[in-house]
């Protein structure tokens, strides 16, 4: 998977650093195009000379390259590349890059690269278990960057414990497992609805739901990341449109996302219902604002369209088919009488609590029903990682 691929190799100040040496001969020997940056304190343990002879490229290490004033673009750089491997990463320019800071090259190639991002963290045990270096590296992955966790061993500082930076072998193996993910989904066509529906009582009021679209969004972010293209018909949220081959559709209505469906789930493989559709809407909505004056209104209510049953019923045999479900109570009851009125493949189950908010929070605590009855429970994780979790059970379900 490496052959041919661009490598941006980031070396930073760490006595891990004489490991990029093995890596930048293993890069090359799986056929990878080598590209060397380092930051100052890296060339106190590692030389360019010796990154130079093994990637036969000029090692970069500051902006200005020599004497004459001659710029070195950060913003090639990050065009170049098709993955960015910053190993070791230390704890200063993981905060940098956290944070935002372009004071070296190596970061302002950072917050230039259009490619996929790995950190590979190396440092002392007490650094790595700081809260500030954890929320840094949450940060880090929150914005779409790859972490290969550090391992247990013995550490510079004479203790033993997390900190080790992965050996250059088994960073071999993530790249290589990471570039055949990136592709899994590589002609498939996924449609994705997202956020909450609202229904107008009048000009300026409406029934509707706390949904965020995070989760949503999320799962649409992964799927493109891993070449699918995705339809995603997205409810009233101010969310910004994830890269890649995304396609979004607006809407706000329960009636509007249907109608959208209808025009494009036919040519879809995978269908995602993650949107918190309202399940009543006014059965009349007045043209002008109700006024308090006149009095305490009656809003009788009807049932918006039910997206998920009528893909039930319509799809193909060769669409899979997801549904989300929220529960208070009654949760494995509830979901699996869900799973067969609507005939979903596969049901997505949160079930509301204090601990678990799911509205607008980062974080999602699910379960996955199957159509068979069978349950996967799940700790509560990143809604990127719940993300990429679903991606596996569903890759897993369309070619296993």
């Amino acid at each position: 998977m490496l052959f041919k691929k661009n490598i941006l190799l980031g070396i930073t100040g760490s006595i891990a650093a004489y490991k990029s040496a093995f890596l930048a001969r293993l890069l090359i020997k799986n056929g990878a195009q080598v590209q060397a940056v380092l930051t100052h304190s890296a060339k106190d343990f590692i030389t360019p000379l010796t990154l130079s002879t093994l990637t036969k490229r000029p090692v970069y290490s500051q902006f200005v390259m020599n004497d004459l004033g001659e710029w070195t673009n950060h913003v090639e750089l990050g065009l170049w590349a098709d993955i960015m491997l910053v190993a070791p990463a230390s704890s200063h320019t993981i905060s940098r890059c956290a944070h935002g800071g372009c004071d070296d090259l190596l970061s302002a190639t950072y917050l230039s690269a259009k490619c996929p991002v790995i950190f590979a963290p190396a440092m002392d045990l007490d650094m790595w278990k700081h809260p500030a270096t954890q929320q840094n590296i949450k940060l880090l992955e929150s914005y779409g960057n790859k972490i290969i966790y550090p391992t247990s061993g013995e550490l510079a500082s004479g203790l033993v414990g997390e900190g080790r930076m992965e050996e250059p072998e088994a960073i071999i193996q993530y790249l290589n497992e990471f570039l055949q993910e990136k592709h899994r989904f590589q002609n498939k066509k996924v449609l994705i609805t997202a956020g909450p529906t609202f229904e107008p009582i009048d000009p300026v009021r409406f029934i509707g739901n706390r949904s965020s679209g995070k989760m949503g969004f999320a799962i649409a972010q992964t799927l493109a990341n891993q070449g699918a293209e995705v339809i995603l018909i997205a409810g009233p949220v101010s969310l910004e449109t994830p890269v890649g081959h995304v396609h979004r559709i607006n809407v706000e209505t329960a009636a509007e996302m249907k109608a959208e469906v209808e025009k494009v789930y036919a040519d879809c493989d995978v269908l995602i219902l993650s949107a918190a559709v309202a399940d009543f809407k006014p059965v009349y909505t007045t043209s002008e604002k109700i006024k308090k004056s006149d009095g305490l209104p009656q809003i009788n209510l009807q049932e918006t369209d039910d997206i998920l049953k009528w893909l039930g019923e319509n799809k193909k045999s060769n669409q899979l088919l997801v549904g989300f479900a929220l529960e208070t109570k009654d949760v494995e009851q509830n979901a699996s009488k869900k799973i067969v009125a609507k005939n979903a493949d596969l049901l997505v189950v949160n079930q509301y609590s204090e601990k678990n908010s799911v509205f607008g929070s980062d974080s999602n605590q699910i379960s996955l029903l199957y159509r068979n009855g069978t349950w996967k429970h799940f700790e509560t994780m990143s809604k990127t990682d719940v993300s990429a979790h679903l991606a596996d059970e569903i890759y897993n379900s369309l070619f296993a």
